[in-house]
Protein backbone atom coordinates (compact mmCIF):
# COMPACT_ATOMS: atom_id res chain seq x y z
CA UNK A 1 0.00 0.00 0.00
CA UNK A 2 3.45 2.94 -2.60
CA UNK A 3 7.70 6.50 -3.02
CA UNK A 4 7.55 8.81 -5.86
CA UNK A 5 4.83 11.46 -5.58
CA UNK A 6 4.23 15.47 -5.92
CA UNK A 7 6.76 17.01 -3.88
CA UNK A 8 5.24 18.46 -0.57
CA UNK A 9 6.13 21.29 1.49
CA UNK A 10 6.89 20.38 4.87
CA UNK A 11 7.45 22.91 7.40
CA UNK A 12 9.06 21.57 10.40
CA UNK A 13 10.99 24.05 13.44
CA UNK A 14 13.28 22.87 16.09
CA UNK A 15 10.45 22.99 19.02
CA UNK A 16 8.18 20.81 16.51
CA UNK A 17 10.70 18.07 15.63
CA UNK A 18 11.70 17.82 19.47
CA UNK A 19 8.04 18.05 20.10
CA UNK A 20 7.51 15.07 17.52
CA UNK A 21 10.55 12.91 18.59
CA UNK A 22 8.99 13.21 22.54
CA UNK A 23 5.63 12.48 21.49
CA UNK A 24 4.00 9.08 21.06
CA UNK A 25 0.73 10.61 18.93
CA UNK A 26 2.04 12.17 15.48
CA UNK A 27 -0.16 15.05 14.84
CA UNK A 28 -1.55 16.20 11.36
CA UNK A 29 -3.22 19.23 11.68
CA UNK A 30 -1.71 20.73 7.99
CA UNK A 31 -3.41 19.47 4.91
CA UNK A 32 -2.04 17.06 3.00
CA UNK A 33 -0.86 17.80 -0.38
CA UNK A 34 -3.54 17.10 -2.94
CA UNK A 35 -3.53 13.13 -4.12
CA UNK A 36 -2.41 12.08 -7.44
CA UNK A 37 -5.15 11.41 -10.04
CA UNK A 38 -8.75 11.82 -10.16
CA UNK A 39 -10.22 8.64 -10.16
CA UNK A 40 -13.47 7.66 -8.68
CA UNK A 41 -14.07 6.98 -4.87
CA UNK A 42 -14.50 3.99 -3.48
CA UNK A 43 -18.02 2.56 -4.14
CA UNK A 44 -19.08 -0.81 -2.45
CA UNK A 45 -19.93 -3.79 -4.47
CA UNK A 46 -23.19 -4.40 -3.65
CA UNK A 47 -25.70 -1.00 -1.50
CA UNK A 48 -28.05 -3.72 -0.25
CA UNK A 49 -28.18 -3.02 3.75
CA UNK A 50 -27.77 -5.96 5.74
CA UNK A 51 -30.76 -6.64 7.70
CA UNK A 52 -28.95 -8.12 10.72
CA UNK A 53 -26.21 -5.77 10.68
CA UNK A 54 -25.39 -3.31 12.99
CA UNK A 55 -27.81 -0.40 14.13
CA UNK A 56 -27.63 2.13 16.62
CA UNK A 57 -29.89 0.50 18.65
CA UNK A 58 -27.77 -2.17 19.07
CA UNK A 59 -25.06 -0.55 19.86
CA UNK A 60 -26.95 2.36 22.66
CA UNK A 61 -24.49 4.35 21.56
CA UNK A 62 -25.67 8.13 20.95
CA UNK A 63 -26.93 10.04 17.72
CA UNK A 64 -23.74 11.74 16.09
CA UNK A 65 -24.30 13.21 13.23
CA UNK A 66 -21.18 13.26 10.97
CA UNK A 67 -21.76 16.80 9.84
CA UNK A 68 -21.34 18.21 13.21
CA UNK A 69 -19.22 16.44 14.84
CA UNK A 70 -15.59 16.02 16.04
CA UNK A 71 -14.15 13.30 13.43
CA UNK A 72 -10.95 11.45 13.95
CA UNK A 73 -8.65 9.56 11.11
CA UNK A 74 -6.08 7.27 12.60
CA UNK A 75 -3.52 6.88 9.42
CA UNK A 76 -1.07 3.83 9.76
CA UNK A 77 1.87 4.35 7.64
CA UNK A 78 3.80 7.17 6.48
CA UNK A 79 2.84 9.35 3.72
CA UNK A 80 5.48 8.32 1.39
CA UNK A 81 3.32 6.35 0.23
CA UNK A 82 0.92 6.89 -2.79
CA UNK A 83 -2.21 4.72 -1.65
CA UNK A 84 -1.61 6.61 1.97
CA UNK A 85 -1.71 10.04 0.13
CA UNK A 86 -4.75 9.77 -1.20
CA UNK A 87 -6.15 7.65 1.69
CA UNK A 88 -6.02 10.36 4.14
CA UNK A 89 -6.76 13.19 1.03
CA UNK A 90 -9.89 11.11 0.36
CA UNK A 91 -10.73 11.85 4.00
CA UNK A 92 -10.03 15.03 3.86
CA UNK A 93 -11.41 16.09 0.81
CA UNK A 94 -14.90 14.57 1.87
CA UNK A 95 -14.98 16.38 5.06
CA UNK A 96 -14.40 19.29 3.62
CA UNK A 97 -17.13 18.51 0.92
CA UNK A 98 -19.33 18.44 3.98
CA UNK A 99 -19.18 21.25 5.53
CA UNK A 100 -16.72 20.24 8.49
CA UNK A 101 -14.41 22.70 9.73
CA UNK A 102 -10.77 21.85 9.56
CA UNK A 103 -10.39 21.96 13.30
CA UNK A 104 -13.08 19.36 14.11
CA UNK A 105 -11.24 16.67 11.50
CA UNK A 106 -8.50 15.36 13.66
CA UNK A 107 -5.58 13.61 11.58
CA UNK A 108 -3.04 10.83 13.15
CA UNK A 109 -0.06 8.80 11.69
CA UNK A 110 0.87 6.09 13.48
CA UNK A 111 4.50 5.99 11.06
CA UNK A 112 4.33 2.07 10.73
CA UNK A 113 4.05 1.84 15.03
CA UNK A 114 1.30 0.07 16.41
CA UNK A 115 2.41 1.05 19.81
CA UNK A 116 1.90 4.56 18.63
CA UNK A 117 -1.41 3.76 16.57
CA UNK A 118 -2.58 3.09 19.70
CA UNK A 119 -1.63 5.57 21.59
CA UNK A 120 -3.08 7.58 18.60
CA UNK A 121 -6.38 6.50 19.05
CA UNK A 122 -6.43 7.20 22.49
CA UNK A 123 -5.01 10.31 22.08
CA UNK A 124 -7.60 11.39 18.92
CA UNK A 125 -10.55 10.42 21.90
CA UNK A 126 -8.95 12.70 24.61
CA UNK A 127 -8.80 15.33 22.10
CA UNK A 128 -12.94 14.85 21.65
CA UNK A 129 -13.35 12.71 18.84
CA UNK A 130 -16.70 11.21 18.54
CA UNK A 131 -16.38 9.61 15.56
CA UNK A 132 -13.77 7.38 14.45
CA UNK A 133 -12.10 6.26 10.70
CA UNK A 134 -8.91 3.63 11.11
CA UNK A 135 -6.84 2.64 9.17
CA UNK A 136 -5.38 -0.12 10.80
CA UNK A 137 -1.64 -0.72 10.63
CA UNK A 138 -1.42 -4.74 11.79
CA UNK A 139 -4.95 -7.35 11.65
CA UNK A 140 -3.76 -7.93 15.29
CA UNK A 141 -3.02 -5.27 17.97
CA UNK A 142 -5.65 -2.55 18.20
CA UNK A 143 -7.90 -3.97 20.79
CA UNK A 144 -6.72 -1.74 23.52
CA UNK A 145 -7.45 1.06 21.43
CA UNK A 146 -10.86 -0.50 20.31
CA UNK A 147 -11.67 -1.18 23.78
CA UNK A 148 -11.08 2.98 24.20
CA UNK A 149 -13.15 4.16 22.14
CA UNK A 150 -16.40 1.50 23.39
CA UNK A 151 -15.83 2.70 26.74
CA UNK A 152 -16.91 5.83 25.39
CA UNK A 153 -19.45 4.93 22.85
CA UNK A 154 -17.36 6.30 20.02
CA UNK A 155 -18.19 4.03 16.86
CA UNK A 156 -15.10 3.15 14.86
CA UNK A 157 -15.08 2.38 11.02
CA UNK A 158 -11.84 0.57 9.65
CA UNK A 159 -10.86 1.10 6.27
CA UNK A 160 -7.95 -1.31 4.04
CA UNK A 161 -7.00 -3.53 6.61
CA UNK A 162 -9.42 -6.05 8.60
CA UNK A 163 -8.96 -6.32 12.84
CA UNK A 164 -9.68 -9.53 14.00
CA UNK A 165 -12.11 -7.42 16.81
CA UNK A 166 -16.05 -8.31 16.51
CA UNK A 167 -18.07 -6.15 14.29
CA UNK A 168 -20.68 -4.29 16.15
CA UNK A 169 -18.99 -5.07 19.71
CA UNK A 170 -15.29 -3.59 18.92
CA UNK A 171 -16.27 -1.27 16.09
CA UNK A 172 -18.41 -0.45 13.29
CA UNK A 173 -17.78 -2.27 10.33
CA UNK A 174 -14.69 -2.52 7.87
CA UNK A 175 -14.54 -0.83 4.42
CA UNK A 176 -12.23 -1.91 2.06
CA UNK A 177 -11.41 -4.60 -1.45
CA UNK A 178 -11.60 -8.15 -1.47
CA UNK A 179 -8.08 -9.28 -0.91
CA UNK A 180 -8.46 -12.85 -1.66
CA UNK A 181 -10.40 -11.83 -5.18
CA UNK A 182 -7.35 -9.56 -5.98
CA UNK A 183 -5.08 -12.45 -5.43
CA UNK A 184 -6.61 -14.20 -7.85
CA UNK A 185 -7.46 -11.47 -10.38
CA UNK A 186 -3.53 -10.95 -10.22
CA UNK A 187 -3.11 -14.69 -11.09
CA UNK A 188 -5.46 -14.50 -13.87
CA UNK A 189 -3.29 -11.66 -14.82
CA UNK A 190 -0.12 -13.38 -14.61
CA UNK A 191 -1.09 -16.40 -16.90
CA UNK A 192 -2.31 -13.87 -19.58
CA UNK A 193 0.94 -12.12 -19.57
CA UNK A 194 3.11 -15.29 -19.51
CA UNK A 195 1.24 -17.49 -21.77
CA UNK A 196 0.66 -19.95 -18.43
CA UNK A 197 4.01 -21.20 -18.40
CA UNK A 198 7.46 -19.64 -16.45
CA UNK A 199 8.59 -19.64 -13.14
CA UNK A 200 7.32 -16.62 -10.51
CA UNK A 201 8.82 -14.90 -7.63
CA UNK A 202 6.00 -13.25 -4.90
CA UNK A 203 6.96 -10.55 -3.24
CA UNK A 204 5.19 -10.57 -0.40
CA UNK A 205 3.56 -7.64 1.67
CA UNK A 206 4.21 -6.83 5.56
CA UNK A 207 3.65 -9.53 7.63
CA UNK A 208 0.56 -9.51 10.20
CA UNK A 209 -2.22 -8.28 8.45
CA UNK A 210 -4.74 -9.73 6.63
CA UNK A 211 -4.04 -7.92 3.21
CA UNK A 212 -0.55 -10.13 3.02
CA UNK A 213 -2.51 -13.06 3.69
CA UNK A 214 -5.21 -13.14 1.73
CA UNK A 215 -3.26 -11.63 -1.56
CA UNK A 216 -0.67 -14.25 -1.10
CA UNK A 217 -3.46 -17.54 -0.74
CA UNK A 218 -5.90 -16.43 -3.57
CA UNK A 219 -2.80 -15.86 -5.98
CA UNK A 220 -1.47 -19.00 -5.01
CA UNK A 221 -4.81 -20.70 -5.54
CA UNK A 222 -5.63 -19.34 -8.75
CA UNK A 223 -2.26 -19.86 -10.17
CA UNK A 224 -2.52 -23.81 -9.06
CA UNK A 225 -4.89 -24.13 -11.93
CA UNK A 226 -2.29 -23.55 -14.53
CA UNK A 227 0.47 -26.22 -14.02
CA UNK A 228 2.93 -24.22 -16.33
CA UNK A 229 3.43 -21.57 -14.10
CA UNK A 230 5.59 -22.21 -10.87
CA UNK A 231 5.94 -20.25 -7.55
CA UNK A 232 9.90 -20.76 -7.03
CA UNK A 233 10.51 -18.18 -4.22
CA UNK A 234 8.69 -16.12 -2.02
CA UNK A 235 10.28 -13.17 0.31
CA UNK A 236 8.68 -10.13 1.79
CA UNK A 237 9.44 -6.95 0.53
CA UNK A 238 7.46 -5.16 3.38
CA UNK A 239 5.19 -3.00 0.83
CA UNK A 240 8.43 -1.10 0.14
CA UNK A 241 9.94 -0.20 -2.76
CA UNK A 242 13.48 -0.04 -1.72
CA UNK A 243 12.81 -3.28 0.47
CA UNK A 244 11.37 -4.82 -2.82
CA UNK A 245 14.51 -3.89 -5.07
CA UNK A 246 16.70 -5.60 -2.68
CA UNK A 247 14.60 -8.60 -2.12
CA UNK A 248 14.62 -8.74 -6.60
CA UNK A 249 18.36 -7.98 -6.55
CA UNK A 250 18.87 -11.57 -4.30
CA UNK A 251 16.38 -13.18 -6.61
CA UNK A 252 17.80 -12.61 -9.78
CA UNK A 253 20.94 -13.85 -8.56
CA UNK A 254 19.37 -17.22 -6.94
CA UNK A 255 16.85 -17.45 -9.58
CA UNK A 256 18.46 -15.97 -12.81
CA UNK A 257 15.87 -18.27 -14.85
CA UNK A 258 13.28 -16.10 -12.98
CA UNK A 259 10.43 -15.19 -15.76
CA UNK A 260 7.73 -13.46 -13.79
CA UNK A 261 7.06 -11.52 -10.57
CA UNK A 262 3.93 -10.72 -8.12
CA UNK A 263 4.51 -7.84 -6.05
CA UNK A 264 1.65 -7.45 -3.53
CA UNK A 265 1.53 -3.69 -3.87
CA UNK A 266 3.12 -1.26 -6.32
CA UNK A 267 5.52 -0.05 -4.68
CA UNK A 268 7.35 -3.39 -4.47
CA UNK A 269 6.89 -3.66 -7.90
CA UNK A 270 8.22 -1.00 -9.19
CA UNK A 271 11.27 -1.28 -7.00
CA UNK A 272 11.52 -5.12 -8.54
CA UNK A 273 11.68 -2.80 -12.23
CA UNK A 274 14.75 -1.39 -10.85
CA UNK A 275 16.43 -4.18 -10.10
CA UNK A 276 15.93 -5.91 -13.18
CA UNK A 277 16.86 -2.70 -15.45
CA UNK A 278 20.30 -2.64 -13.51
CA UNK A 279 20.43 -6.47 -13.98
CA UNK A 280 20.11 -5.46 -17.56
CA UNK A 281 16.86 -7.56 -18.21
CA UNK A 282 13.82 -5.94 -19.73
CA UNK A 283 10.98 -5.80 -16.81
CA UNK A 284 7.73 -6.57 -18.99
CA UNK A 285 9.40 -8.66 -21.60
CA UNK A 286 12.34 -10.56 -20.22
CA UNK A 287 10.69 -11.12 -16.52
CA UNK A 288 6.88 -10.04 -16.83
CA UNK A 289 5.48 -7.85 -13.55
CA UNK A 290 2.20 -8.12 -11.94
CA UNK A 291 1.21 -5.82 -8.68
CA UNK A 292 -1.86 -5.12 -6.70
CA UNK A 293 -2.55 -0.92 -5.92
CA UNK A 294 -3.37 1.07 -8.80
CA UNK A 295 -0.73 3.76 -8.38
CA UNK A 296 0.06 6.39 -11.27
CA UNK A 297 3.83 5.18 -11.42
CA UNK A 298 2.60 2.00 -12.08
CA UNK A 299 -0.31 2.24 -14.53
CA UNK A 300 2.74 4.34 -16.53
CA UNK A 301 4.72 1.85 -16.47
CA UNK A 302 2.40 -0.55 -18.04
CA UNK A 303 1.54 2.08 -20.50
CA UNK A 304 5.88 2.59 -21.34
CA UNK A 305 5.56 -1.70 -22.06
CA UNK A 306 8.16 -2.52 -18.72
CA UNK A 307 4.87 -3.53 -16.60
CA UNK A 308 2.28 -5.92 -17.32
CA UNK A 309 -0.86 -5.66 -14.80
CA UNK A 310 -1.90 -3.53 -12.21
CA UNK A 311 -4.93 -5.06 -10.42
CA UNK A 312 -6.37 -1.92 -8.64
CA UNK A 313 -7.07 -1.44 -4.74
CA UNK A 314 -8.83 2.07 -4.28
CA UNK A 315 -7.49 3.97 -1.63
CA UNK A 316 -10.20 7.05 -1.95
CA UNK A 317 -12.49 5.85 1.22
CA UNK A 318 -13.64 9.38 2.19
CA UNK A 319 -17.11 9.25 0.67
CA UNK A 320 -18.19 5.34 1.60
CA UNK A 321 -16.74 6.06 5.24
CA UNK A 322 -18.68 9.46 6.06
CA UNK A 323 -21.78 7.81 4.29
CA UNK A 324 -21.54 4.92 6.16
CA UNK A 325 -21.37 6.80 9.82
CA UNK A 326 -24.60 9.27 8.22
CA UNK A 327 -26.35 5.61 8.19
CA UNK A 328 -25.18 4.63 11.31
CA UNK A 329 -26.60 7.30 13.01
CA UNK A 330 -29.41 7.26 10.70
CA UNK A 331 -30.49 4.10 12.60
CA UNK A 332 -30.20 2.29 9.26
CA UNK A 333 -28.35 -1.32 9.31
CA UNK A 334 -24.65 -1.67 8.74
CA UNK A 335 -23.06 -4.55 7.18
CA UNK A 336 -19.94 -6.17 9.28
CA UNK A 337 -17.60 -5.73 5.76
CA UNK A 338 -18.25 -2.93 3.25
CA UNK A 339 -16.79 -4.69 -0.13
CA UNK A 340 -15.64 -2.21 -2.56
CA UNK A 341 -15.04 -2.59 -6.30
CA UNK A 342 -12.06 -2.40 -7.72
CA UNK A 343 -10.61 -1.70 -11.72
CA UNK A 344 -7.46 -3.61 -13.70
CA UNK A 345 -5.02 -2.15 -15.59
CA UNK A 346 -2.96 -3.76 -18.52
CA UNK A 347 -1.58 -2.78 -21.67
CA UNK A 348 -5.25 -2.66 -23.36
CA UNK A 349 -6.42 0.32 -21.21
CA UNK A 350 -3.18 1.48 -19.02
CA UNK A 351 -2.76 5.01 -21.26
CA UNK A 352 -6.45 5.43 -21.22
CA UNK A 353 -6.86 5.18 -17.86
CA UNK A 354 -3.80 6.60 -16.20
CA UNK A 355 -5.47 9.61 -15.07
CA UNK A 356 -7.50 7.26 -12.27
CA UNK A 357 -4.30 6.22 -10.72
CA UNK A 358 -3.20 7.73 -7.92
Amino acid sequence: MPLSTRPRLVLVTAAAAALTLTSCTAREETPAAPSNGGGPAASASSAAPSADGCTLAKTGYPKIDPKTAVIGFSQSEKEANPFRIAETQSIRDQAAKLGIPADKLLVTNAQSDLNRQISDIKSLLDRGAQLLIVAPLNSDGLQPALDAAKAKKVPVVTVDRKVTSAPCTDYLTFIGSNFVEQGKRAADAMVKATGGNGKVAILLGASGNNVTTDRTSGFKDELAKTPGLSVVAEQTGEFDRSKGQAVMEQLIQSHPDLTAVYAENDEMGIGAVNALKTAGKAPGKDVKVVSVDGTRNAVQLIADGSYNAVIESNPRFGQLAFDTLQKFADGQPIAPSIVITDDQYDESNAAQKVGNAY
